[in-house]
């Protein structure tokens, strides 16, 4: 409990940017710290400019051609969109295969961007148009990676070496450091490193597979297919939590939640069946009209030909 109270008392401390940080009542708000005993399955989410309540995930993925809904599926809102991606993508493309449609192309925002799935979206086939997180930045600037001995070669021909892999914040790295005695005359030592006594070089393993997704983003085809994300979904979103009654969740636990979703998509994919059958008959009506008027303008001319 004192430990708790400390957070907060800190929390107001350093959150002065926040309104009302700086109250008497403010708190420091996490799922480490808060749950709600009446709905376990509801977490907080944190999101810059928005208030930290209990939520839940909703992920939805969307057809380009007809704005009709696929997929959609609650989740926990504690993990970030990119946890979720390779399970939404596995359902969604057994759904797809059962009704024989083939599935090539899968567009998102950078909220799903990661090595991992990038890894994984080119082994199932499936070409992505995903821009890289801010937290992305490749290869140190001014040091040449040499692939065939793995290691970083410095503007002063120093080598950094690999020493060892491991898992940080849910991304696979590579670890490469240099010798001390390497960098310890060096005259670019504090533009370099810093306070520390080596150069450390930690970046993703999926260095290959960010480049050529990069490559594909930042092409002309790939900024056609940004804008084509972007009036895609978010109408779609927009339509849900305005007109469908997803605006919050009025039901106890996640199995729940997931029922109110697709409750809320089947309506809306409903209303773009009606609108479409209605369409379709307007152009068969249509069509039927101007070949009854072809085939009578045939007959009365027919009639004029054979008349004695």
């Amino acid at each position: 409990l004192q430990g708790i109270k400390s957070r907060n008392r800190n929390w107001q401390k350093n959150q002065d940017q926040r309104p009302g940080a700086a109250n008497k009542g403010a708190k420091y708000t996490s799922n480490k710290t808060h749950y709600s005993p009446t709905d376990p399955d509801a977490r907080i989410s944190v999101k810059p400019g928005k208030a930290r309540k209990l939520n839940y995930l909703n992920n939805i993925s969307v057809d380009t051609a007809n704005h009709v809904i696929t997929d959609v599926k609650a989740y926990h809102a504690d993990k970030k969109d990119n946890q979720y991606l390779q399970d939404a993508t596995k359902r969604l493309k057994h759904r797809l295969k059962k009704q024989g449609l083939l599935w090539i192309t899968l567009l998102a925002d950078a909220g799903y961007s990661s090595g991992e799935n990038y890894a994984f979206l080119e082994k199932e086939n499936i070409t992505s148009y995903i821009p890289p997180h801010g937290t992305y930045k490749g290869g140190p600037e001014g040091f040449t990676f040499c692939k065939e001995d793995n290691y970083w070669l410095c503007p002063e021909g120093k080598k950094v070496t690999f020493r060892k892999r491991k898992m940080v914040t849910n991304s696979l790295q590579d670890h490469y450091l240099t010798k001390r005695s390497d960098c310890k005359n060096c005259p670019d030592k504090k533009k370099c490193l810093g306070k520390s006594h080596e150069k450390r070089i930690a970046i993703t393993v999926y260095v290959e597979q960010y480049k050529r997704n990069n490559k594909r983003v930042q092409s002309k085809f790939g900024k056609y297919m940004k804008g084509k994300r972007q009036s895609t979904v978010e109408p779609v979103f927009g339509t849900l939590t305005q007109f469908m009654g997803l605006r919050k969740i009025n039901t106890i636990g996640i199995a729940q939640a997931n029922k109110v979703m697709h409750m809320s998509a089947t309506a809306y994919n409903l209303k773009k069946l009606m609108k479409f059958m209605s369409k379709t008959a307007e152009t068969m009506t249509r069509q039927a009209i101007v070949l009854f008027s072809s085939l009578r303008s045939y007959l009365d001319s027919l009639e004029l030909v054979l008349r004695p």
